[in-house]
């Protein structure tokens, strides 16, 4: 008897054993990088992280016994500050996974330091097409949105309207100049003009120069390539000069609810704006929006949705197949349908680019208005195929 107890604990102690060394380190840990002081805070920020903890909660907190941990960095929107923590959290922290990273600049950082070291990279806050084109990589997954379907959506929608003349006012950086071409491409191609383009430092205060210059070129539409506190202080301050009274629309081309929020409806009404994911679009989603809300204080954005999406989607691929390894749950993330509160059917093509409907939104008025964050009147769906620019046309070498 003695001996069967004991030859039986030593087989339980290598077959735990076994599953447990399947994790690299005996732990899965997870970054969630991102602007967690500036002018993506609100959109991003700690409302991340919680996202990501909700993810790892679904499994108990723990894979194959192995512990899932998170943990959390301040880009502060520098992709120097991106580069070095993405090192340091890969040579000496052990993180697996890097999730977030809200700004381009900071996003193509971190996509090729992932990509040499082979660590997956969830990216749900930037924009730019090249994440998923020419910067692509074997590791990279672009999961909420991109500048061409926000292109796709609010650019589309002002153009069939008959408002084809536009000026753009742009943020000056990686992800501004990929918004504002995606839109110009969108607005050409549907036989739309652009009367110009004027550029602003990232964390503008005043944007009164902008928006005159941007009144006197008489275009039928001003576009703010532009988001978080940039786009809100921009709104703001072309309602005080009275824009859209005098006839000119304003296209926030990449606005969160936390924007919405910040600015009120009597400044934001009647606004179109594309985006991924809405808390009041179904049972599910407000179902997972009251779990994010109990923990945040406030109703979540498509980023902090998105984020929970990924590292939801990483954490069954990693439970799938066993283990961490990079190159296998990569695989096993592409082949898997994504299911979840965020999307229904969402395919991930060899890219790395995560195929889900988006929504075109329209922002209610004060009195359409029935409760605390019901902003939004869902316009129409916009399929994944229209919404999303074709793999094959993205220049990523990975499609084949």
């Amino acid at each position: 008897m003695l001996k069967t107890l004991l030859c039986g604990t030593a087989l339980l102690a290598l077959t735990a054993g076994a599953a447990h060394a399947q994790v690299s380190n005996n732990v899965i840990k997870i970054g969630v990088m991102n602007d967690r002081s500036g002018i993506y805070a609100d959109l991003a920020g700690e409302g991340s992280a919680i996202a990501a903890r909700l993810a790892a909660e679904e499994f108990g907190g723990k894979i194959a016994g192995a512990p899932i941990e998170i943990v959390v960095a301040d880009h502060q929107n520098k992709a120097d500050i991106a580069a070095n923590t993405a090192r340091e959290w890969i040579d000496a922290g052990n993180v697996d996974v890097i999730a977030d990273v809200p700004n381009s600049a900071a996003a193509l950082a971190v996509q090729g330091i992932t990509k040499d070291k082979k660590r997956i990279f969830l990216m749900s806050g930037p924009g730019s097409t090249d994440l998923s084109g020419k910067s692509c990589s074997p590791y990279g997954f672009q999961w909420t949105y991109d500048n061409y379907a926000m292109a796709a959506g609010t650019a589309r929608a002002l153009v069939e309207q008959g408002k084809k003349n536009w000026y753009f006012i742009t943020a000056d950086y990686a992800f501004g100049h990929s918004l504002e071409d995606e839109t110009s491409k969108m607005v050409k191609q549907l036989d739309g003009k652009v009367a110009g383009n004027v550029r602003h430092p990232l964390g503008t205060a005043d944007f009164s120069s902008y928006l005159l210059q941007a009144q006197a070129s008489k275009a039928d539409v001003i576009g703010l390539a532009n988001a978080g506190g940039d786009a809100t202080n921009a709104v703001k301050q072309a309602s005080e000069f009275g824009i859209t009274q005098s006839g000119q629309s304003l296209a926030g081309l990449l606005l969160f609810i936390s924007d919405v929020h910040a600015l009120g409806l009597q400044a934001s009404q009647g606004l179109l704006l594309t985006t991924g994911f809405y808390w009041d679009t179904d049972d599910q989603t407000r179902e997972w929006t009251k779990k994010f809300e109990a923990k945040a204080g406030r109703k979540p954005t498509m980023v902090q949705a998105g984020v929970y999406s990924a590292v939801r989607h990483y954490l069954k691929a990693v439970e799938a197949v066993g283990s961490d390894d990079p190159d296998k749950v990569a695989a096993k993330m592409r082949e898997t349908t994504v299911e979840d509160m965020f999307t229904k059917n969402g395919k991930i093509a060899a890219n790395g680019r995560m195929f889900h409907d988006m929504y075109l939104a329209q922002v209610k008025t004060p009195a359409e208005s029935k409760a605390p964050w019901d902003y939004y009147k869902i316009v129409k769906t916009i399929p994944a195929e229209q919404a999303f620019l074709d793999p094959a046309k993205s220049g990523c070498s990975l499609v084949k």
